[in-house]
């Protein structure tokens, strides 16, 4: 639970993804993506990625990233192997949250001015209709069977849950861990445990990450972390959550079946998000 190395990247590096020995992160004014093996922690490319890439999201088969481009409002769809864009998909204003169906047919991009979740057929490259959820939707996280769709509205202070096969909200989740101010409920990050049966969302500057039943949709728990906690990451044995504190400048880590905070990782400036190398 220590910092063994720290990697120089691009300006503002925000979305983070970590696969098959390599890094990809969202350098948002630089205006790229960029690729680091992570055994040498050099950098091997710069992918192009539209004007200021917020998030991303990888194909399951990793030929693909999915590059939400906020003042493009745009997504540009990039073919790792060539390393360039294989076309370009125009969104709602301000896209920030991305996600890819666990089949790799779908694609979700949330546009935070419009409040709405926008459709894009990853098979044909078009956009295919839109959903309206809460306001300033932040995240989007596909289930592992890709019958819903889990997305954070940050200003409602709510998480909007969508029948994939209709598009239609189902569920509309809130939350208010005791103690903490409404105004200060802006969640942010989801995540799901390897098993599917709950969900960790991380609560931003209420500095908590709520715990969801996910069959029921019910809350079952909170658990304080730093100050604003705004993406996370879940182990692969789903035994540890890592929650990233913008705020508090640290990684706390949530021993997920006892719902404690185990160790408190210190380093960086307003870390944003977190990946784990498998």
């Amino acid at each position: 639970m220590k910092v063994v190395r720290t990697l120089a990247v691009g300006v503002r590096p925000r979305g983070i993804i970590a696969r098959d020995g390599k890094l990809y992160v969202c350098a948002s004014n630089s205006n790229a993506v960029q690729v680091i093996d992570l055994a040498t922690g050099k950098a091997l490319a710069d992918l192009p990625s539209g004007e200021d890439p917020e998030q991303f999201a990888m194909s399951p088969d990793g030929s693909r990233l999915y590059v939400a481009n906020e003042r493009d409002a745009a997504v540009t769809v990039i073919d790792v192997a060539a390393r360039k864009v294989a076309y370009q998909v125009d969104v709602g204003v301000e896209p920030e949250g991305m996600g890819v169906s666990p089949d790799g047919r779908t694609v979700v991009a949330t546009s935070e001015t419009d409040g709405t979740i926008h459709w894009i057929d990853a098979l044909t490259g078009k956009a295919t209709g839109t959903t309206t959820v809460g306001r300033r939707p932040r995240h989007a996280e596909f289930t592992a069977d890709g019958k819903r769709l889990w997305v954070t509205a940050e200003v409602d202070g709510t998480l909007s849950i969508v029948d994939v096969a209709s598009r239609k909200v189902v569920t509309t989740l809130n939350f208010a861990p005791p103690g903490v101010a409404s105004d200060l409920i802006l969640p942010v990050g989801v995540r799901f445990t390897p098993d599917s049966k709950t969900a960790l969302i991380a609560l931003g500057r209420g500095g908590q990450v709520a715990f969801v039943d996910v069959a029921t949709a019910k809350v079952t728990g909170y658990v304080a972390v730093g100050k604003r906690a705004w993406h996370l990451a879940i182990g692969a044995d789903g035994t540890r959550a890592y929650v990233a504190n913008g705020l508090s400048n640290s990684v706390s880590v949530i021993d997920v079946p006892t719902r404690r905070v185990v160790a408190t990782i210190v380093g960086g400036e307003a870390p944003w998000g977190v990946a784990i190398a498998p």
